[in-house]
């Protein structure tokens, strides 16, 4: 087999950015843990919600400048839930309020975008998943929603049945935008469900543990009618929590949890929301290869023999074994630091190791010829 290169920088040290650091507390892991979701309150400044806002706006009214082609012939009646439009711009004829309800959800825009980029590596965010799936983060997978009024929800699902990584570590950030609530389609929880497994689909797309014993095979999975998705019955088992939040809250949920939203039922409220997808970054993925020919910032974008997709991620904190990209617009991250820099923050792992001197456990650098003669 091939080895698959790391991205190497320069030798010289160079340090991130100073930001105020959020410390998650010893109840929050234990929330986190216990429920399989975590909301931090305010974890994004006002202003830069007011950013992502004004952004969201500009993009649903077609006013970016990189929104340079038209989608006509849509069937906005018939918007089924299942739109993941790339970059484009409403078609013209539309007005104010039929561009508003163009858009429902826009993959991968950290690709494109710069602040999409920025606010996936969003430091105070990485700071949160550092302590839940770190201390290596590795960023897969950026959405924008935009569920106006009228739009529906989706129905109970695992992240992880969508992007499987190997240890399984994928994380969710969902960063509001709006105020959310029962009406305009918040996200609910089933609280204790990130114990399941992962439920394989009967047939076609999906990943899940075959590999445990008559476990049940699934179908129906996001589809908000209940009698139509074998998970809500899954999800009846365990207290299911309606989780409102308001702009800058951050939800950060484990790719096993059972979630869903519902439709928005108002007649004036969006739901918009930004979302980010990690996993640790010692974790394989074959998910998400960026098979852009015209990118030059990755390492090998998938591996031809293992299908490894880690080269077409972005390392936001920490260090890694595997492969990484680094971010096309240059923000803030991991993968810009040195290598020197990056590995210095594995040396105490390497140093914990027992005291044969005293007898006690303790630091101690690492001496890999040491051989236990237990």
């Amino acid at each position: 087999m091939e080895a698959i290169s790391i991205p190497e920088q320069s030798s010289t040290t160079s340090e991130l950015p100073k930001h105020e650091k959020y410390q998650v507390s010893v109840e929050e892991y234990i929330t986190f843990r216990r429920q399989g979701f975590l909301v931090v309150k305010g974890l994004v400044s006002p202003e830069d919600v007011t950013e992502l806002r004004e952004h969201t706006e500009d993009l649903m009214a077609g006013r970016l400048p990189e929104q340079q082609k038209n989608m006509e012939g849509r069937d906005l009646s018939n918007d089924s839930g299942t739109t993941t439009q790339e970059l484009e711009a409403p078609p013209d004829h539309l007005s104010d309020e039929e561009k508003a309800q163009y858009f429902l959800r826009i993959h991968m825009l950290h690709r494109h975008l710069a602040l999409h980029e920025r606010y996936m590596l969003h430091p105070r965010v990485l700071d949160v998943l550092e302590v839940l799936i770190g201390p290596d983060v590795l960023a897969l997978q950026t959405m924008l929603f935009v569920k106006g009024p009228g739009k529906p929800g989706q129905g109970w699902h695992q992240d992880s049945y969508y992007i499987p990584t190997h240890p399984d570590s994928l994380c969710g950030a969902w960063i509001a935008i709006d105020d959310t609530d029962e009406y305009n389609g918040a996200m609910w929880f089933a609280a204790g469900s990130q114990n399941e497994p992962v439920y394989p689909p009967l047939e076609g797309y999906g990943f899940g543990n075959t590999n445990i014993n008559e476990i049940a095979h699934v179908t129906g999975i996001s589809d908000p009618n209940d009698s139509n998705n074998d998970l809500a019955k899954v999800a009846d088992k365990y207290p299911q929590l309606l989780v409102s939040a308001k702009p800058g809250d951050v939800v950060f949920f484990g790719g096993h949890v059972l979630h869903r939203s519902k439709a928005n039922r108002t007649t004036d409220r969006f739901r918009r929301s930004f979302v980010s997808h990690f996993c640790n970054a010692r974790s394989f993925t074959q998910w998400g290869a960026d098979i852009d020919a015209g990118n030059t910032n990755n390492s090998d974008a998938q591996d031809p023999i293992t299908g490894m997709a880690n080269g077409s991620h972005i390392l936001a904190r920490g260090d890694s074994h595997l492969p990484f990209a680094r971010p096309r617009f240059g923000s803030n991250c991991a993968a810009l630091l040195s290598p020197e820099e990056r590995r210095r923050e594995s040396e105490a792992i390497a140093a914990m190791m027992g005291d044969s001197e005293s007898g006690m456990m303790g630091a101690k650098p690492a001496d890999v010829t040491l051989v236990d003669e237990d």
